[in-house]
């Protein structure tokens, strides 16, 4: 089978968990041994696979329905997870939903990460039937290695008895990087990083702000940073702290729970499903319950729920998500979707 993979723009959002997503299709495309081409041009594929919404991808899909071809369209987005966002996004958001909508309903079928997500494209009406698969981790990546702890630590001047936690998203307000720091002024002895990047000129005042000088001397913005560096904070920290107000699974948790680490997150829906707070993780809903947890919690023995995390992160491996994608393909070009 011959897949034209697209994302659109994937040099911006190469930064971004899409950009994440896009790594682990191309593994499990190749883990199935599917043929995978990136290259629009190319037109003698079997299943067009997108997962971006921007102008070229409206086009592609179009041009796909009158060539014939199967469409597979992955809805990492939604209204919901758009507001927030960049300048601008609110005003603009109803428009972006039905842009949404009359995208996803070029398709055969919707791909979507979670159970959650795909509630809120059925209550929009998108026609086409919809599954829910995870984005899928690499587990092997994310293992307590010695060396990639002392990048880690060396890279910030850390000392081994320093209290870290840490976070990873773009510069938006709906990834809670507000409330990041709020919290962090509660804690002085304890080091804060967010890890990750947006042009300071796509975002709000108040967040660029934030970001350049309006933050405590223990929070710390290094930026998009990936391998040894990133993937040793994510196990030598003491605490995840993820405070987003909306996701449609966020492939930054399940990266921390795949390193044996502890997770704070927001208590929002789409975590309901999967993420039992106090089994799995810890849910707050708001900085009061933020500040509680991170007291109660960070030198606390937590091994029984980070126990708990990793198994359910073992059920979204990417060999888990090909055996997945592959059912999915086989529904779309039997035509029986």
């Amino acid at each position: 089978m011959k897949v034209l993979l697209y994302f659109e723009g994937i040099n911006f959002l190469k930064q971004s968990g899409i950009g994440r997503a896009r790594e682990h299709q191309m593994r499990a495309l190749e883990l199935l041994g599917y043929e995978v081409v990136e290259d629009i041009r190319c037109r003698d594929y079997d299943i067009l696979h997108i997962n971006t919404y921007g102008l070229k991808s409206l086009i592609l899909a179009h041009k796909a329905k009158r060539m014939g071809k199967k469409i597979v369209y992955h809805a990492h987005s939604t209204e919901e997870d758009f507001r927030n966002s960049f300048i601008g996004a609110n005003l603009v958001s109803g428009i972006f939903k039905r842009h949404l909508i009359h995208l996803y309903n070029l398709a055969d079928v919707v791909i979507t990460p979670t159970a959650y997500s795909k509630s809120l494209l059925e209550g929009y009406g998108v026609k086409p039937k919809i599954f829910a698969i995870s984005n899928g981790i690499d587990l092997a990546k994310y293992q307590n290695i010695p060396e990639k702890e002392q990048a880690f630590r060396e890279y910030f001047h850390l000392s081994k008895s320093q209290k870290v936690v840490i976070s990873a998203g773009l510069f938006i307000e709906r990834k809670g990087i507000l409330d990041f720091v709020k919290v962090a002024r509660d804690f002085p002895d304890i080091t804060f990083i967010w890890f990750g990047h947006a042009p300071l000129y796509t975002i709000p005042r108040k967040i660029r702000q934030v970001v350049k000088k309006n933050h405590p001397q223990n929070v710390i913005f290094p930026g998009y940073i990936r391998g040894d560096v990133y993937e040793g904070a994510y196990t030598a920290a003491d605490l995840f702290f993820f405070p987003s107000h909306e996701e449609t699974e966020g492939i930054v948790v399940l990266e921390a729970l795949a390193s044996h680490q502890l997770v704070l997150v927001r208590d929002i829906p789409v975590y309901a499903s999967w993420l039992p707070h106090g089994q799995a993780v810890i849910k707050a809903r708001d900085n009061q319950g933020f500040a509680q947890a991170i007291s109660k919690y960070i030198a606390a023995d937590n091994q029984a729920m980070i126990n708990q995390g990793l198994e359910i992160v073992r059920h979204r491996t990417i060999e888990a998500v090909a055996e997945q994608l592959k059912e999915v393909y086989q529904i779309v070009m039997k035509g029986d979707c």
